[in-house]
């Protein structure tokens, strides 16, 4: 692995980054970031509230402000699931850390996800899980360094394979 001792997790939100993360800094050894309690933390409001009070273009300069300015080591670090729309946090983590896409089909995240209005998801009005799954994976495939795919695994299985594909990187 190199000098790049952290580890970013992406993807759709129930994609598994805060779950796995968690299991996957304990497997290593490493400290955990979840970067949704850093803005929550500087913000000093949950996520759903930083969106509906100041509207998604500020959550997301915000968010992107915020997951920039990571400075850690030997640490996974848990993104929200539009970190990739910020080209300065994507470009800070991927100097700090291997990127990886946790890749689920829409169908999985449509299962896993039902709490869509008031789990601080990005989206714009009238924008569906679908619409934004569809404009989200073309960008993490642009950033990951490495992908995952998390069909069909349950937690466990997931962790091998993360773990697998870390050490042929």
């Amino acid at each position: 692995m190199g000098k790049r001792k952290n580890i970013t997790l992406i993807g759709m939100p129930g994609c598994g980054k805060s779950t796995l993360g968690v299991i996957l800094a304990k497997a290593m050894n490493y400290d955990f970031l979840d970067s949704d309690l850093l803005i929550q933390k500087k913000m000093g409001i949950k996520l759903q509230e930083i969106i509906n009070q100041y509207g998604n273009d500020r959550f997301r300069e915000i968010e992107d402000e915020v997951n920039a300015s990571i400075e850690v080591k030997d640490t996974v670090i848990a993104t929200g699931g539009s970190v990739v729309y910020g080209e300065k946090a994507m470009e800070h983590l991927k100097n700090i850390s291997t990127v990886i896409y946790l890749r689920l089909s829409v169908n999985e995240i449509l299962k896993r996800v039902d709490n869509i209005k008031t789990r601080g998801i990005s989206m714009k009005p009238g924008e569906t899980l679908v619409d934004l799954y569809n404009k989200r994976v073309p960008l993490y495939e642009k950033y990951a360094d490495i992908v995952v795919d998390c069909n069909d695994m349950n937690t466990s299985q997931a962790l091998s394979a993360i773990i697998e594909a870390l050490g042929n990187n």
